[in-house]
């Protein structure tokens, strides 16, 4: 069964994770409802609840293998959670910070602004 999975940072196309997606097929851009706040933590970013800021990123249909790899790269569930969100592809998983970051923002919510 495959699941439906929004990435945004190092897993999107052309970053230093995303062999993580080699088994993976690429469905579309997508641009997040302006809910959320970035936060680049060095060699990745991560989004928190709560804000103005509408995330750019990728939805990617994965197999349950993958998605399970992608939760232990991610740290699911003790620092990262998944929740659903609404994409033109259908509902996808994304990985929300679990803790409020003291890092620098990303105020346009696309990584590759970095």
């Amino acid at each position: 069964m495959k699941e439906l999975v929004f990435v945004y940072g190092s897993l999107r196309r052309g970053q230093s994770h995303h062999p993580l997606l080699r088994h993976a097929k690429y469905l579309g851009a997508h641009k997040t409802e302006p809910c959320y706040t970035m936060f680049g933590m060095g060699p990745f970013p991560a989004i928190t609840d709560g804000g103005s800021t509408a995330i750019i990123g990728e939805v990617f249909a994965v197999d349950g293998r993958t998605l399970s790899r992608l939760d232990e790269f991610e740290d699911c569930p003790a620092e990262y959670f998944r929740r659903r969100i609404v994409t033109p592809f259908g509902k996808a998983w994304v990985y929300v910070y679990r803790y409020a970051p003291k890092a620098a923002v990303i105020p346009t919510g696309d990584w590759c602004d970095r």
